[in-house]
């Protein structure tokens, strides 16, 4: 049970973290996110939806950490702040990301 809820707690602050993205103009939207990465749009909305639903892929932690310096940390525990870096290098680094998104 505690697995689980850890797993649905991680899930939800992944979604956190692109809704923030998004906000941020960091990204997009959520078309221009999974068509970059390869994810399935319908999956991606499943797993929102029902973040038990086993379809959500540990990948696409990895994007948002190493594209977008969201805190790895943060993600797995809740500890820390979001954005791992400094706001300079995360302004710097939207800049480089946005022109291939």
């Amino acid at each position: 049970m505690q697995r689980l809820d850890n797993s649905r707690l991680i899930v939800s602050r992944f979604f956190d973290a692109i809704d923030f993205l998004i906000k941020q103009k960091h990204i997009r939207g959520v078309q221009t996110f999974t068509k970059k990465y390869g994810i399935n749009r319908w999956n991606f909305y499943t797993v929102k939806e029902q973040p038990e639903s086993g379809m959500f892929e540990v990948g696409w932690l990895e994007n948002i950490v190493r594209d977008f310096g969201v805190s790895s940390e943060w993600l797995l525990t809740g500890n820390g702040p979001m954005i791992k870096e400094n706001r300079a290098n995360f302004v710097q680094r939207k800049k480089q990301t946005k022109a291939s998104i």
